[in-house]
């Protein structure tokens, strides 16, 4: 069972940025899809974000704002977030749209001022 573990989460002002990361405890995931994800209170998980075989796929309320990237060799996965939106306050959690490995416990992003 592959274990994942977000972080780069925070409070930051409208306008800002941040950078998520993913590791994953496994290895030679370089050929399996990622994504990030967010849940807001009282919403349901949503994708945000998805890379595979340098495929990158986004929802409509982030594109343009967010990337999404991979290290295979360090197997992290990043979500650069630009221009964040009170909007984009969730905790975001990794995972593998089609191995859907146990959620780790997520990062806090909140955007406020």
């Amino acid at each position: 069972q592959v274990q994942l573990g977000e972080s780069g989460g925070g409070l930051v002002q409208p306008g800002g940025s941040l950078r998520l990361s993913c590791t994953t405890s496994g290895s030679g995931l370089s050929f399996v899809s990622m994504a990030w994800y967010r849940q807001a209170p009282g919403n349901q998980r949503e994708l945000v974000a998805s890379i595979f075989n340098g495929y990158k796929n986004y929802a409509d309320s982030v594109k343009g704002r967010f990337t999404i990237s991979r290290d295979s060799a360090q197997n992290t996965v990043y979500l650069q977030m630009n221009n964040l939106k009170p909007e984009d306050t969730a905790v975001y959690y990794c995972n593998s749209p089609r191995a859907m490995w146990s959620w780790g416990q997520g990062t806090q992003v909140t955007v406020s001022s």
